[in-house]
């Protein structure tokens, strides 16, 4: 078998018919219809059967189309870094919307710096572990990828963080004391555009709320609070980006019971060796003392890299 009838077989499985395999790579049905034969000789299996204008996979047909896209998955990622080897790299990033906002930023411009040969792409977006899964990305940062059944991730957390709520000083809560959850469950609640970020600890904390909040998110955390600082709403903020806003008075901390909640941003790459040399480059520079300073500082001046912003779901 070959690399060229595993891809069109592949995409056969995936999308449901020679023609749509044909039109996807480009090339006549008949040579797709050819290098599936070519399987079918090889393996000893139909692959496939018709049924009702589609196809229904045998046993072997599904799990030969599992270990298809995962080798040409391998082969695509190999032939970019054969063809980076002595050229400019390129790394691909996918960052959940509070890590790219008040994170990604610093330590990217930090480590091109360090490793100037690396052009970074960064995405903006969910699915951390989906993204790495389907090779969307070299390198997932913030909210701990979950991988699915088989897939390997090897995640490394990078930085620790706190979340508060915060709300205007003319706000009724903000009159109060101590505050019970349920008290403000019924509040407006602003968010960026990941929202409260699943599988994050603050996501855990709103759970466990009596009544779930109707999150309204919006373009970026900096305008859900300056949305606050108006005088509409609540939010979940970070304690370090709001830590001067609370100093002058333009926003107050509520002091509901459970918060502040901690929280850990991860860096996750392809697991069992499948991650490329520049994504465990980054992965480990996130870990130094020079990435921290980043972070801390909040660096951004004319080394800061291009980085394209996509959304990615």
């Amino acid at each position: 078998m070959t690399f060229t009838q595993l891809r069109a077989f592949a995409l056969v499985a995936e999308l449901g018919s020679l023609r749509a395999a044909a039109e996807a790579l480009g090339v006549s049905e008949p040579a797709v219809s050819a290098a599936v034969a070519a399987l079918r000789t090889d393996l000893g299996d139909p692959l496939f059967r018709r049924s009702g204008g589609g196809i229904t996979l045998t046993p072997g047909g599904r799990a030969l189309a599992v270990r298809a896209r995962e080798l040409v998955r391998l082969a695509d990622r190999t032939r970019r870094e054969v063809a980076h080897a002595t050229s400019a790299g390129r790394l691909r990033v996918l960052a959940t919307a509070g890590c790219a906002e008040h994170a990604a930023g610093a330590v990217l411009a930090a480590f091109s710096r360090r490793v100037p040969r690396v052009a970074v792409d960064l995405a903006v977006g969910t699915c951390p572990a989906d993204a790495l899964a389907d090779d969307a990305a070299d390198i997932v940062l913030g909210v701990r990828p979950v991988p699915a059944p088989g897939q390997s991730v090897d995640a490394v957390p990078f930085l620790r963080y706190e979340r508060v709520v915060v709300a205007a000083p003319d706000h009724p809560l903000a009159r109060l004391g101590a505050l019970r959850p349920a008290e403000v469950a019924g509040c407006r609640w602003l968010a960026g555009p990941g929202g409260i970020e699943a599988g994050s600890e603050e996501a855990g904390w709103v759970a466990r709320l009596p009544v779930a909040p109707d999150v309204e998110r919006l373009g970026s955390e900096a305008e859900a609070l300056a949305t606050v600082r108006a005088g509409s709403g609540v939010m979940f903020a970070l304690a370090h980006a709001v830590r001067e806003a609370v100093r002058r008075g333009d926003v107050v901390r509520l002091r509901v019971e459970g918060t502040p909640v901690t929280g850990l941003w991860w860096a996750g790459i392809p697991g069992e060796g499948a991650a490329t040399s520049a994504a465990r480059a980054l992965q480990r520079f996130l870990t130094t003392p020079e990435a921290t300073s980043a972070l801390l500082s909040g660096r951004s001046d004319r080394t800061r890299p291009t980085v394209r912003v996509e959304l990615w779901s």
